[in-house]
């Protein structure tokens, strides 16, 4: 039985990261490193700090991990990607010429016998107007088809100084650490979700870039998956045993 590997968060190509290029190829490596031992392979949202598909050009870079992705699946391996706040705007093009599988909203799915809740976390269990209204306006059609009308020059250079602004405006760039059970949105989301789906065995997320590894109830265990910027962590399931992991180099270690 092959292991099937969940991860999220690169933000491949923000301006706010120094080491894109070393940080694009090290998330190769490990992809390299998995390819014969997976039998899929999840990416829970924000692989891209941007990510916009006109109808017939797609953003600038990337050559080393779509390249991956496509090999990945052209020797069979599900590759299933869900949209995060930061490429919401994906359509076709991973579909048609890397192979992956596209979500686009949170799904429940049955793996090696266990029920997963998978999404990439945003917007659930939090209150935050703003963010909700903002996000209303980037999954609105009209909106999607005015900015299409943007020459990809102006609208890539928007799209990219708008994440790096949103990254910045955080203290040293970073998100906020671990508030805890009682504040902690996607904790208070799954324990609200816990009580109507008492089905499924694990919840597992991106969105926060914390490493967050719980054990809610006796059947349900939740996991934030951390990052591909510094923390280099994903998830490995073996149809038994579920492994909150980092990557290193030439390794891996739980």
């Amino acid at each position: 039985m092959k292991n099937v590997y969940f991860l999220s968060d690169a933000h491949l190509g923000s301006l706010a990261i120094p080491h894109q290029r070393m940080q694009e190829r090290r998330l190769v490596r490990f992809l390299d490193s998995i390819k014969e031992k997976a039998a899929a392979i999840y990416l829970l949202g924000d692989m891209f700090d941007f990510w916009y598909e006109y109808k017939y050009v797609v953003p600038k870079g990337y050559t080393r991990f779509l390249g991956k992705l496509s090999e990945l699946t052209d020797m069979g391996v599900e590759v299933h990607y869900f949209t995060g706040n930061h490429d919401i705007w994906a359509y076709e093009y991973l579909e048609k010429e890397c192979g992956v599988i596209l979500h686009k909203k949170p799904e429940t799915t049955e793996i090696y016998g266990k029920m997963f809740f998978l999404a990439h976390g945003d917007g659930l269990g939090d209150p935050d107007k703003k963010f909700k209204l903002i996000k209303s306006i980037f999954h609105n059609k009209v909106c999607q088809w005015a900015f299409s009308s943007l020459h990809p020059r102006w609208g890539m250079w928007f799209g990219l100084n708008w994440a790096k602004h949103s990254r910045m405006k955080r203290p040293n760039g970073e998100e906020p650490a671990y508030m805890g059970e009682n504040r902690e949105h996607l904790v208070l989301f799954t324990k609200k979700y816990i009580q109507y789906h008492s089905n499924v065995d694990y919840f597992i997320y991106g969105h926060r870039h914390i490493e967050v590894d719980l054990q809610l109830t006796k059947k349900a265990r939740m996991i934030i998956l951390g990052d591909w910027i510094s923390q280099f962590s994903y998830v490995m399931f073996d149809g038994e045993h579920l492994l909150l992991s980092q990557y290193i180099e030439g390794e891996s270690r739980p």
